[in-house]
């Protein structure tokens, strides 16, 4: 199945009684903890923000005297955004990844892979495991790529760029592990890079829109395991060279 495929199939399963239950809760507890962090601390983040783009750009400017300070305050507030509504979402899919996906895939499964064996090269550590390595790979490519987010035709695509990373990361594992094996699923996320970089990055995007960004993380959750299995079904059934 295609890209626009997996999510179509997304799409129509996202109203089954069986998804509403799981589109709601993890994104309202994702809601409710960067809402308390949000309310405490926006305010100290933002103005320690604003200093230190103050500081960069200050001496860039040379000997030209430029009053940066309300131009600082405002980029300190479009990146903390730039950042809340990824970690909202992010939180939505850690937590999806390790209480919901179960319920998802044997929901996919059952309805288009009834016969696809099981062989379990995940598990819950697993899944958590590889949870925390895509958080940490996140902090580091933000870490890595701060001085390029001083230019202005970078600055918008660097966290699209790494949450589209992080996005394949968190739900890939999470879609193949109960089925594939551990060989399987490297071949698999080797060869579906492209594809699922790709929905990854539209997840990034759709994050932005109201209410979309609501119903996304279980509309790819079912797109990644109705690709990702349908890509597992085809690897099983092309035929084995012999040397």
């Amino acid at each position: 199945m295609s890209v626009p495929g997996a999510l179509l199939y997304g799409l129509a399963n996202l109203l089954h009684p069986r998804m509403l239950w799981l589109m709601v809760w993890p994104m309202l507890v994702a809601l409710a903890l960067w809402g308390a962090v949000a309310a405490a601390f926006w305010a100290r983040l933002a103005a320690a923000l604003a200093e230190l783009f103050r500081r960069w750009l200050e001496p860039a400017a040379g000997l030209v005297r430029l009053d940066f300070g309300d131009a600082t305050v405002i980029a300190a507030y479009v990146v903390l955004f730039l950042l809340l509504v990824p970690l909202v979402y992010l939180t939505a899919l850690f937590i999806l990844g390790i209480f919901c996906m179960p319920k998802m895939v044997d929901h996919v499964a059952q309805r288009s892979f009834p016969s696809l064996e099981r062989r379990s090269g995940g598990g819950v550590a697993g899944s958590v495991w590889n949870g925390v390595a895509a958080l940490g790979g996140m902090v580091l490519f933000f870490i890595v790529s701060l001085p390029l987010w001083l230019l202005p035709p970078l600055w918008p695509l660097i966290p699209l760029a790494i949450f589209a990373w992080v996005n394949q990361k968190l739900l890939r594992y999470d879609a193949l592990g109960e089925h594939a094996d551990r060989g399987e699923m490297a071949r698999i996320f080797r060869s579906r890079r492209g594809a699922l970089l790709a929905l990854g990055l539209l997840l990034a995007l759709l994050a932005y829109v109201p209410f979309v960004g609501f119903i996304a993380p279980v509309v790819f959750g079912l797109a990644f395991i109705r690709y990702l299995l349908g890509a597992l079904e085809q690897l099983r059934a092309a035929p084995v060279a012999v040397d």
